[in-house]
């Protein structure tokens, strides 16, 4: 290999000319064959025209939607929603995610809103999305600027407009209900279901519970999981209580993961309601329960089953009093017989179920009532 009289252009042992050229700190690198040396020449002009072509292009170009949701993902750690976060930011990226910020609004994100809706999720889901649109958009205006101080969003933010919503009264399910739907769900997400029928969780909590939450209770032979105020919505620390089901669960998914209890293919789930779940639910015929529905079964079945409420809202985490330091005391024992009288079916009888729905009563199919309740009692759960 010989150089010739222009850097980075060599000839071959065979004859024929290399390029390979450091310029503006890209590598120009490339066979040219058999040509002379004015016609190597010729072609390294080009490419180093290119070269500067491309650098003059990325200079001037605008950042996208994916680069101001990167930014506000980054900005967003260490919140409660970070994952819910990423998992809109990731639902939305292929259908705008290539535009720039100024591009983004009601008909670009129209495909993006049709296929939501065709695969099943409701208007409310929907607008949670277009609420992330909303505030990276904001953030791009007011907030993002380039090294030259221009906004990257030049403008006020275009209105998203939301989907309009028909809020829909709790539906708990019955046990019949129940037993179809769970048998339906995959071996993980039926052990994620079972255990927020009979704890009361929240969708988050239970893809979030940590085994470093967990605290041993002596008195009792097993333990309870105390969530951080962080962690849980009414920014109280809340003391799980573990049924009999709930202890099993727990006791069936030790040494699968070192931090998360409920873990899937060595990762946290972000949530409940992916699509093995809505599959289920549309197969059995219960298109409308969602997972928060299970919490509402919880507190419906415990009403049902004569629990006072006190100690119902101590056991879903609606107390105003914190039970985070008196897990070790009587409190946490009469907690775990009342949660346990969930698994005495017998102890409630099936016959209405009621909801609301803007100011119009509503009936809706049976559910868990005890027997001498029948006449008065409305199953209208709190969330």
């Amino acid at each position: 290999m010989a150089t010739t009289r222009t850097p980075g252009i060599t000839v071959l042992a065979d004859g024929r000319r290399f390029i390979d050229k450091r310029y503006l700190g890209v590598r120009i690198g490339l066979r040219v064959g058999a040509i002379t040396q004015e016609q190597a020449e010729e072609r390294l002009q080009v490419e180093m025209a290119r070269v500067q072509g491309d650098l003059a292009r990325k200079a001037h170009a605008r950042p996208t939607f994916t680069d101001c949701a990167a930014r506000y993902v980054a900005q967003s750690r260490g919140k409660r929603s970070i994952d819910v976060i990423k998992w809109h930011v990731t639902l939305l990226q292929s259908y705008v995610g290539d535009l720039e910020p100024r591009q983004v609004h009601d008909q670009t994100l129209e495909p993006f809103v049709k296929v939501r809706l065709a695969d099943g999720a409701s208007a409310t889901t929907i607008n949670r999305s277009l609420e992330v649109v909303r505030t990276i958009l904001n953030r791009a205006a007011r907030s993002y600027r380039d090294a030259d101080g221009r906004p990257w969003l030049e403008a006020m933010p275009p209105l998203i407009t939301m989907l309009p919503e028909c809020p829909r009264s709790p539906y708990p399910i019955t046990w019949k209900e129940q037993d179809t739907l769970f048998r339906k769900l995959s071996a993980h997400l039926g052990r994620m279901a079972l255990f927020a029928v009979n704890t009361g969780l929240r969708d988050s909590n239970v893809c979030g519970l940590q085994w470093t939450w967990e605290v041993a209770v002596p008195e009792l032979g097993r333990s309870v999981f105390v969530i951080p105020p962080e962690a849980f919505k009414t920014k109280r620390p809340h003391v799980v209580i573990l049924n009999d089901v709930a202890w099993s669960i727990v006791e069936g998914q030790r040494s699968l993961h070192p931090i998360w209890v409920f873990p899937f293919r060595g990762r946290r789930i972000n949530t409940m309601n992916n699509n093995g779940w809505q599959r289920a639910r549309r197969d059995v015929g219960l298109p409308l329960v969602r997972v928060h529905d299970l919490r509402h079964s919880f507190a419906c079945r415990l009403r049902a089953a004569g629990v006072s409420a006190e100690d119902r809202e101590a056991l879903l985490g609606h107390a105003n009093h914190s039970m985070a330091g008196h897990y070790a005391s009587a409190d946490v024992g009469r907690l775990l017989k009342q949660a346990n009288l969930l698994l005495d079916r017998s102890g409630t009888r099936t016959v209405l179920r009621v909801g609301i729905a803007s100011a119009d009563l509503r009936t809706w199919r049976s559910h868990t009532v005890p027997q001498q309740d029948r006449r008065t009692w409305f199953c209208r759960p709190s969330a």
